[in-house]
């Protein structure tokens, strides 16, 4: 009954994951730009170059902040490597018992 349980977390985390993939490689493109702007701004000199880098983070991070039902894939990612470390799992008390 417990693998049961297991296994229906894992199918409606799976299905949060899968459903929500689209916004989170949207985060992750967004995240990215955003650190690489950030590097950009930070060994640029001149003002007009720190200001078009400083709008790219801005943008970008209006991308990111836009894509916030990642944080439910991410959760979903969790829970799914949860289920499969449970599901995994070897019992203490079968070795004890096999020993005798």
């Amino acid at each position: 009954m417990k693998k049961l349980g297991l296994l229906v977390v894992g199918i409606v985390a799976a299905i949060i994951l899968l459903a929500n993939v689209d916004s989170f490689v949207g985060m992750v493109i967004g995240l990215v730009i955003m650190y690489f702007s950030f590097k950009r701004y930070v060994k640029s000199y001149s003002t007009g170059r720190k200001v078009m880098w400083a709008t790219v983070g801005v943008v970008a991070f209006a991308v990111t902040v836009s894509n916030f039902p990642a944080i439910l894939a991410i959760v979903a990612a969790y829970v799914l490597y949860l289920v499969y470390k449970k599901w995994n799992e070897t019992k203490v008390e079968d070795e004890w018992a096999d020993r005798t």
